[in-house]
């Protein structure tokens, strides 16, 4: 039995002569700061509570977009600042609340997907911000099927908040959409993602998720959607890399295009970063790409897996199992 400690004591003479016993006693974990209650949370509320503000808010805009996207990516940079090196960053902590996060430019925007969930919050205020950020994007993905539900994602709550960003890694971390050549972009992206432990199959599984939401000029200065279905999780990201004709983009609403390179197809209406193109640029990518055009279910699967994995790097979660001390 694992966390048990034994001891010995005497009880005084007036009760027994020398007589030892042995005493069990049920101790609570040490309080941990701002962490979610697992067994006091009905997640399933949580989840549907999310769900109704997508959708709420998709309704009130009226416009195709949504927050969808935007709670995956929020997410997701939530945990892509980790580092296996020295097992820092990750989306234990919350962090992003906070300055250096809250001011990094790969951040941008993602105050509106914060922001957005304080009611959920305010609701569920057993759940930390943590576990709420994460959830968020689980929630995006797995209510965004097309025919069928989006993949089911594993997930657990337990992750903890921190008071400041003290803890935050120094630098930014997450990957960046240009390294200014062709070599250089695939090689940042795996080591960005090499950083965190994942091998080439899952790379471009989570780089999969560009299926939704939508690039912002006033946030990453690159503008457009990946896909024509922004809302639907799906291997369309996948079959436009593999099928479409990818040209520099060169005007915008009859403009010329003074943003940072990017690419865009035969109409000009759907756009790819060059870390995008790095996935059909490289042998080893380009085969798992030409694998999850043809097969959803496989990428459905792949990415259920790694984005699981993805929320959960650097998170110590409690124990379920009852701590006991013996006297």
């Amino acid at each position: 039995m694992n966390n048990i400690r034994f001891a010995r004591t005497t009880l005084p003479a007036a009760a027994a002569a020398t007589l030892s016993l042995t005493t069990l006693t049920l101790l609570s974990p040490p309080p941990a700061y701002a962490q979610s209650s697992p067994n006091k949370t009905d997640i399933a509320s949580v989840k549907k509570s999310i769900a109704s503000l997508i959708e709420d808010d998709a309704e009130r805009r009226g416009d195709g977009t949504s927050l969808t996207g935007t709670f995956v990516r929020l997410a997701w940079h939530c945990a892509g600042t980790y580092s296996k090196v020295d097992n820092s960053g990750g989306s234990n902590g919350a962090r992003m609340r906070f300055d250096p996060e809250a001011s990094w430019g790969a951040n941008a925007g993602l105050d509106v997907a914060r922001k957005a969930l304080e009611g959920v919050k305010e609701k569920y205020p057993e759940v930390s911000y943590a576990d709420l950020y994460t959830l968020a994007g689980v929630v995006a993905v797995e209510e965004a099927g097309y025919v069928v539900l989006g993949p089911k994602i594993p997930f657990r709550l337990g992750r903890e908040d921190a008071a400041s960003g003290e803890t935050s890694p120094k630098e930014c971390g997450l990957p960046d959409a240009d390294k200014g050549s062709r070599k250089n972009t695939i090689q940042h992206v795996r080591d960005v993602f090499y950083r965190m432990g994942f091998n080439d199959r899952e790379i471009v599984a989570l780089l999969g998720a560009h299926a939704l939401g939508r690039c912002h000029e006033d946030r990453s200065g690159y503008w457009g959607p990946w896909t024509f279905a922004e809302n639907t999780f799906s291997n369309e990201y996948f079959r436009l890399l593999i099928e479409e004709r990818w040209s520099p983009k060169i005007s915008h609403n009859g403009k010329p295009w003074n943003g940072p390179d990017q690419f865009e197809d035969s109409t000009g209406k759907l756009m790819m970063l060059p870390s995008d193109l790095a996935l059909i640029q490289d042998p080893a990518f380009k085969k798992v790409v030409e694998l999850y055009a043809k097969n959803e279910e496989a990428f459905f699967k792949d990415f259920a897996s790694a984005f699981s994995k993805l929320l959960e790097l650097g998170v110590s979660f409690p124990s379920t199992k009852a701590w006991y001390q013996f006297w």
